[in-house]
């Protein structure tokens, strides 16, 4: 199908508004982490001129180049590199004799140790990376595919390349003449190279994401988080160790960090499922990290935690692609798939898996609920979920804004504006006229079919006939998921006895205690997930044995 440069602009605007302003199924039969993800250390070794040696008492694979010494173990996340301990990005696996690493991990510590850019590493992924921007940015699209994967060149063809990047600066503004500023980090599916670019007066992060050919297969563009993120105070790095996983398996594979406790287990474990737009594993928002904090208070107190990156953010332009892209997709597949691995991980209680929806991922909790078939979640927790279907959601959480703004006294003319608008799009979807099979003519966010297939959906409908215990948390001080919401939810479940409700007077929508009025402007202020709600999280969690 011929894609439309301009499609590419919508999605990029849309991507943005989604991710500053709204609220935030794998089969059983799944193929193993250890066959979809990961390379053979001997074919890898080999391509990188690394020595390997097996010892079989020790029961350790050590790798050898120059002075750059790797020792590794089946069953452990983490290697020895020189003496130090390096995350691998996922568990050394022993399969049929053959001992496997995420694919792009060894590339990783020869290449770079080594300094000749050769393989797949870092100076040859960052190589590519750098030519494949310079291309985008001269809107080279025959030279951008040279540093492409076929998938990527299928879903972003050159003709889309050629017309992308002055897109984005005709929305933005003309890219800055500074160098860019540049990280690396890689990941169980990606090497990812990251710039933080200024388009006009809007600092902007493109993130490309290599694959181990250090070939360019997605990449993610969205505005830059606010500094200044601390650790909160419940954050006892003694008390837990972190480890990097893979969720789920083939091309929309997801990264993930998996927070395990001290101690031998098992424990119970909880999936934590993001809100809208694309979300990074914790969650980022402004100065602060939710989903981190969620993760680092809960293992303190003796509960596993598995978080991802959500796959708008991991793939986005593969799910720009896709004309039927949906909640399912989105939030409902990913989460299962995660409650899955953790069914099968080491350390982890096998019936006492839990799964925590923040915002979209709360709306979407029923929905997960349904979708687990095998009944492997133990119980569900909505921390702000909306209880209406998102169009009435949308109206509900505009109407706040204006009146808090109002209520501080200050220019409400802008926010108007911008509640006008999104009315406007609530309005086309609650329309009975449209539907999937007749969408209104250039509907102003892609992609329409998303809004269109969930028009009648509402969470409190389907929770109503579910019997899998819950907890509803909500913040009173929260503009994005009002109290109108956590009261449709308590009015809807009211004749189940296993669903508990609870709201905290100053929480706001990142899950902060927040003394003004909250309008989201505080977010790029540092502030850390309420104890007191983790707490009560924890207390829940643990009494369901």
């Amino acid at each position: 199908m011929k894609k439309n440069p301009k499609t590419f602009r919508n999605i990029a605007a849309a991507s943005l508004a989604l991710a500053l302003t709204l609220p935030g199924v794998a089969s059983a039969a799944e193929t193993s982490p250890a066959e979809a993800a990961y390379a053979p250390v001997r074919d890898a070794a080999a391509k990188l001129g690394v020595q390997v040696r097996w010892d079989q008492a020790a029961h350790t694979v050590t790798l050898t180049k120059g002075d750059t010494v790797l020792v590794l173990t089946p069953g452990k996340a983490q290697g020895l590199l020189n003496g130090k301990t390096v995350q691998v990005g996922g568990t050394v696996q022993l399969v049929s004799g053959k001992t496997l690493v995420p694919a792009a991990f060894l590339s990783g510590i020869f290449s770079e140790t080594s300094g000749t850019g050769d393989g797949m590493g870092p100076v040859a992924s960052k190589n590519a990376a750098d030519l494949f921007l310079q291309a985008l940015e001269a809107g080279n699209g025959a030279k951008a595919a040279e540093y492409m994967t076929p998938a990527f060149q299928k879903v972003l063809p050159v003709q889309a390349i050629n017309a992308l990047w002055g897109n984005y600066e005709q929305m933005y503004g003309k890219t800055s003449s500074n160098p860019p500023v540049q990280t690396e980090q890689t990941d169980a599916v990606y090497h990812n190279v990251s710039y933080m670019l200024q388009l006009g007066q809007v600092p902007v992060n493109v993130t490309l994401r290599l694959n181990a050919d250090g070939k360019v297969d997605d990449m993610y563009l969205g505005p830059v988080s606010a500094a200044g993120y601390q650790k909160p105070s419940y954050d006892n790095p003694a008390a837990y160790t972190e480890q990097e996983v893979r969720i789920g398996n083939g091309e929309m594979a997801l990264p993930g960090t998996l927070t395990l406790p001290q101690g031998e287990g098992p424990f119970p474990a909880v999936v934590l499922v993001h809100g809208s737009g694309p979300q990074d594993r914790d969650s980022s928002m402004g100065a602060a990290k939710p989903l981190r904090d969620l993760a680092v208070g809960l293992a303190a107190k003796g509960i596993a935690v598995l978080r991802y990156d959500k796959v708008t953010y991991e793939h986005t332009f593969k799910v720009a692609s896709d004309p039927k892209f949906t909640l399912k997709k989105e939030s409902v597949d990913d989460a299962v798939s995660a409650v899955k691995l953790l069914k099968r991980t080491s350390k982890i209680d096998a019936g006492r898996i839990f799964v925590a929806g923040h915002s979209q991922g709360g709306f979407a909790m029923p929905l997960i609920i349904d979708a687990d078939q095998d009944h492997d979640v133990a119980g569900a927790i909505l921390l702000s979920g909306p209880s209406m279907g998102f169009a009435d959601t949308l109206i509900d959480q505009q109407q706040e804004l204006v009146a808090r703004v109002k209520k501080l006294g200050q220019d409400a003319a802008p926010y108007e504006q911008q509640a006008a608008a999104w009315n406007g799009i609530a309005k086309l979807v609650n329309d009975p006229q449209y539907t999937v099979d007749h969408m209104p003519e250039n509907f102003p966010v892609s992609p329409a079919y998303w809004w269109f297939e969930q028009k009648n959906y509402k969470p409190v409908d389907l929770a109503a006939k579910q019997q899998t215990p819950m907890l509803i948390l909500q913040g009173e001080n929260d503009w994005q998921v009002t109290m109108k919401q956590f009261n449709g939810w308590k009015n809807a479940l009211q004749t189940r006895s296993d669903v508990e409700f609870k709201s905290y007077p100053k929480m706001n929508h990142v899950l902060a205690d927040y003394d003004g009025l909250s309008i989201g402007t505080e977010y790029a202020a540092p502030s850390n997930v309420s104890a007191e709600l983790i707490s009560d999280m924890a207390a829940w969690i643990q009494k369901h044995k």
